[in-house]
């Protein structure tokens, strides 16, 4: 029997690869001030949220991995994807789920099997290498997030901006916990004025014609960081210097591991029992599909339609680059760090611009051009590589110590911006204002779409299950969380296309990888004849989409 091309090993690997040598020369020749402001932005959204998690993981891990690892980590994955990776729109770091993960592992390492943490860490994340290689090679993301619509990744997104406000809502607990009352009133307010200020200057080129174009460019472009700098600065100025305070913890003063009995940043994990090493696949198995799933969602997100990306993509390579980076993370003794949300897309909203493009359009029988705006990203490394070079140069000692005189207040309000920033562009935040608007206020609807019932379902569905997900985080199965978002896939395509009328969902949801919904993929199969290979092939998939 002869195997459909569609599933041929290394296909998509090649593919990818020839995309990679189109794009890669042009992806240097584009620089300006927005990327460096968007390098700028990125850096302060996700080195700082990355210390909280090391400040957990030093406290959780028994001092194994603590901010320089995440820091390290942080800043040598981000290079390498920035120099290799097809899509270098998307950001990595150390992301919340695997911190969890991490922790129970060290708890099951020490309290249970009684063996080394770090060594069977390492070994857990060369499994996990190998086996991202093998969802390369075998075409994994055609059989897997093909069939992933924006019912499933809206959700996700949303999920990430509720675990940012709750993020924000912890550092103030611990404040509270840790600051005489005088000073934890403060905190508040410089966590609120953190975000407020921040989401102010973001507003700046709509000032006209208050100052001039390039100074409100400038001041909306470098919002965040220039909030970040000032509440950094106040504490230390006037009667503010007398409170207490409660700062980013910083663990070393040298370019040394966290752990006082590490010299160097090299594990020997040849040295753990065979029989653990083979124990170590199954961590590395839960590893695997919590980085494929995360990283391949946080590059569908920076890369969605609204972002006007045009230059070829893929997914296949910049998983064979995760696997490595992952295994080499477990040699070094550092966390591995993957996609993230909501930073990669708040990458993409950073750099987005105006563009004038022509346009064919008919008017009568005549063919005219014309010339329209458009919103589109600049596609292009450089800001992906600055960012990650200058969080690379905070491993070193002084810049440490800079770290070290950071609020947490101004943490938990840039944990605030970022839940702001990525819950203004979910369309689920503009459907559920569509529940609060009355019926006569509501936008038109498509004529094959009869009324707003099925629309505002599908958003208490959305949110119902947004606020599930996020209580499963909150426990000790929280690393299991992208399981019940995959289980979301199947639940669209087989149960809700029988609850939902078709026409509603093709308004709502669409496919997130490639243009049509499932919707129009049934109406091209319904249309072509029964014995047709095109047909055959449209079956196969949605039988698969079934599975």
């Amino acid at each position: 029997m002869r195997i459909p091309k569609s599933i041929w090993p290394f296909r998509l690997l090649r593919q990818d690869l020839q995309n990679l040598r189109r794009r890669y020369v042009s992806d240097w020749t584009v620089f300006n001030q927005l990327i460096v402001a968007s390098a700028v932005y990125v850096f302060f959204t996700n080195l700082l949220p990355g210390i909280i998690f090391a400040s957990d993981l030093y406290v959780l891990t028994g001092k194994s991995w603590g901010t320089i690892e995440v820091v390290f980590s942080t800043g040598l994955c981000g290079v390498i994807f920035s120099l290799l990776s097809i899509q270098p729109l998307t950001i990595l770091g150390v992301t919340g789920p695997f911190s969890v993960l991490a922790e129970n592992i060290y708890s099951l390492c020490i309290g249970s099997f009684d063996i080394p943490f770090l060594p069977f860490m390492a070994w857990s994340l060369i499994h996990a290498g190998w086996m991202h290689y093998i969802l390369a090679i075998i075409n994994a993301h055609d059989w897997t997030m093909r069939y992933v619509t924006t019912f499933s990744t809206e959700i996700f997104s949303l999920l990430n901006s509720i675990i940012y406000f709750h993020k924000a809502v912890q550092e103030l607990q611990r404040a509270h916990a840790a600051l005489s009352f005088a000073a934890f009133l403060y905190a508040i307010i410089g966590a609120i004025g953190t975000m407020l200020v921040a989401i102010f200057l973001s507003t700046a080129e709509t000032w006209k014609p208050l100052f001039h174009s390039y100074i409100r460019m400038g001041l909306a472009e470098y919002a965040a960081a220039i909030s970040i700098i000032i509440f950094i600065g106040m504490p230390h100025v006037g009667e503010l210097a007398s409170l207490d305070k409660q700062t980013l913890q910083v663990s070393s003063h040298t370019f040394t591991p966290s752990s006082p009995d590490r010299s160097v940043f090299f594990v020997q994990f040849w040295h753990l029992p065979v029989t653990w090493i083979f124990a170590a696949i199954i961590p590395g198995f839960i590893i695997t599909i919590l980085f494929f799933f995360d990283h391949e969602v946080s590059s569908i997100i920076c890369t969605i339609d609204r972002y006007g990306t045009k230059k070829p993509g893929g997914f296949a390579w910049d998983i064979v680059l995760l696997g490595t980076t992952t295994a080499l993370c477990g040699i070094l003794g550092i966390p591995p760090a993957n996609g993230l949300l909501p930073q990669a897309p708040l990458h993409s909203e950073s750099l987005l611009h105006t563009e004038k493009e022509e346009v064919q359009v008919v008017v009568g029988e005549e063919e005219k051009v014309e010339v329209r705006e458009v919103r589109r990203v600049y596609e292009q490394r450089w800001s992906a590589f600055l960012h990650a070079g200058a969080i690379l140069i905070f491993i070193s000692p002084p810049f440490q110590l800079v770290l070290g005189l950071t609020p947490t207040s101004v943490l938990a309000g840039l944990f605030m911006f970022m839940g702001e920033q990525s819950l203004s562009v979910n369309p689920i935040l503009y459907r559920f204002f569509y529940l609060l608007t009355p019926p006569s206020e509501l936008p038109e609807l498509p004529k094959a779409v009869k009324n707003y019932w099925g629309v505002h379902v599908y958003t208490i569905v959305q949110i119902v299950m947004t606020i599930v997900i996020f209580i499963v985080t909150l426990t000790k199965g929280a690393p299991a969380f992208p399981v019940i978002i995959i289980a979301l896939v199947p639940i669209r395509l087989v149960v809700m296309n029988r609850m939902w009328d078709r026409e509603t969902l093709r308004f709502v949801d669409a496919w997130a990888c490639r243009d049509g919904t499932p919707e129009d993929d049934e109406d091209r199969l319904a249309a072509a004849p029964q014995d047709d290979a095109t047909s055959a092939g449209i079956q196969q998939q949605v039988n698969l989409a079934a599975v």
